[in-house]
This record gives C-alpha cells, sequence and structure tokens, in this order.
C-alpha cells in the first residue's frame, strides 16, 4: 500500500447474496416468509417495499440478494451517512467494505488502513483477559512495547472496567464489551472508520464519553461511513448521503436534498 496516496473506498458492480435453504421444502418456505415479510420482498412485489430481494436458482434454492450492483466511489475527505429502512443492506454493505462479507461479484477496491465499530466481539479472544487483548490489538497495529502501554492506559481510562480488565471478556457484559470494543476501535484514528449506529446505545454517561471521543475521531479520519436511522446525526456529521433501498442505490447526494427526500417518504410511506 502507497501510504503517500490518500484514503479512497471504490465499489465496483458489487452484488452479495446469502444463501438460505437448498431444498424445495414448502413449509420451510411458508415459515420463512411469514417471519421475513416485512424486511424482504419477492421479484413480483410492489415497487414500494425496501426490503432485501428473494431469490431463486436453477435447482430452486433460495437466496436473499442482500446487495445488488452497488457503484460507490468515496475519496478522501467525505463523511458518508447510509440511509433506508431495515433491510436496505446499510450494514451488509459496511461488512462488505470491512471484508467481512466477500461479494459474489464486482470490487471491493480500497486504500488506508480501516476500523471499524460493527461488532463487539470483532477480533476479541474470549478466553483472554481485555488486558491482554488489548496488547494484541497493539502487536497487530505492530506498536512497540511503549505504544501499547499508551493504548492500554487510554482504554482503561475510556473504559473503566476496574478490575474486570483483567478478567477473560467471556465474562463481560453486553455493555462492558461495548465500552472496551469502543475504547479500542476509538484509540488509535484509522484512516477509514466505519461505523453501525448501535454502538452509541448504552447509558447517558457512556453516550456522552462516546460521543466526544468519537467526535475526535472523526474529524480526523480521511473518510467516515456511518449507518443510522437518526438524521440529526447525518446532518451533525456527513458531508453526503447514500439511500439503500432493497440492496441497491437509490439516491446519493447532498445532505440536505437526500434527507428532505427521505423524510418525506417516510412520512408519505412508513414503514
Amino acid at each position: 500500500m502507497n501510504s503517500e496516496k490518500k484514503s479512497f473506498i471504490q465499489l465496483e458492480n458489487l452484488s452479495l447474496q446469502f444463501p438460505l435453504y437448498h431444498s424445495n421444502h414448502r413449509s420451510l418456505k411458508k415459515t420463512l416468509f411469514s417471519k421475513a415479510e416485512k424486511f424482504i420482498t419477492r421479484k413480483e412485489s410492489k415497487p414500494q417495499r425496501t426490503g432485501a430481494e428473494i431469490i431463486y436458482d436453477d435447482a430452486n434454492r433460495i437466496y436473499i440478494q442482500a446487495l445488488r450492483d452497488i457503484n460507490l466511489s468515496i475519496p478522501s475527505g467525505e463523511r458518508i451517512g447510509l440511509i433506508g429502512h431495515n433491510g436496505a443492506g446499510k450494514s451488509t454493505l459496511l461488512r462488505a467494505i470491512t471484508g467481512i462479507y466477500e461479494p459474489n461479484t464486482g470490487k471491493i477496491i480500497t486504500n488506508g488502513n480501516i476500523e471499524s465499530l460493527l461488532d463487539t466481539n470483532a477480533g476479541m479472544n474470549q478466553i483472554l483477559s481485555g488486558r491482554e487483548n488489548i496488547y494484541l490489538r497493539g502487536k497487530r497495529l505492530k506498536l512497540n512495547n511503549n505504544q501499547i502501554c499508551i493504548l492500554e492506559k487510554d482504554v482503561e481510562d475510556f473504559a473503566q472496567l476496574n478490575e474486570f480488565l483483567d478478567l477473560p471478556i467471556k465474562t463481560y457484559s453486553a455493555g462492558m464489551m461495548m465500552r472496551l470494543s469502543f475504547g479500542l476501535a476509538t484509540s488509535i484514528t484509522p484512516n477509514i472508520l466505519l461505523m453501525d449506529e448501535w454502538f452509541m446505545a448504552g447509558d447517558s454517561n457512556f453516550q456522552s464519553k462516546a460521543r466526544n471521543r468519537l467526535a475526535s475521531v472523526i474529524n480526523k479520519a480521511e473518510i467516515v461511513v456511518l449507518t443510522t436511522h437518526n438524521l440529526s446525526i447525518i446532518k451533525q456529521w456527513c458531508t453526503r448521503v447514500v439511500w439503500l433501498k432493497a440492496g441497491r442505490i437509490f439516491a446519493d447526494g447532498k445532505v440536505d436534498d437526500i434527507v428532505n427526500r427521505y423524510e418525506q417518504a417516510m412520512h408519505e410511506n412508513p414503514f
């Protein structure tokens, strides 16, 4: 990687499918559609539906078409807000950029180190302590021992796990895991930051600390891509909005323009 080259994300004809069931068993299909009806649409469904599409291959196997024909260019300096109804493909797109999901077709080209706030367990060893996981993260980042000590102190002060920092993280509550993961992910400013909004959950004290810490990282990162249903966050932090519908890019443009269209659509056809 050329460190002198500015960060970017380039998605070319990106499509992603998830197999659901490799049989033509009708009772399972009936159950599947009844439970997923709110978020999933079939090809023959009405066009206003916004969930992922169910498709079949030649062997009548069922797939979710999570993303379809995504073409997106994000240069350095952009703060992208991904919006859309549940099931539209926002989190799936972030996971594809991170490398968690491999696309069926298309390309994902990135430059710059990527940090993601998507899964509290990502990159964590459950049988090791919080402190040991901090040490491993430092080693993966190729920090020297002095830098790892600084990293450890920073995360320890932020997470405030006290004696739990020396216990295996499999004993942690969801809130404790979130504090540790958030502290680690925001301890070193990445070139590219990807974030799912649920990381802003938690008690009011955590939210306040997290927002202040995250604001500092966002201001320093070259690219930020976040998913959220909170349009005030979009207006506060983003320079551009991408509206996903049924796994496709429905609209892409300036914050005020896209947000106004989205709010009008939600008012006219709430999901």
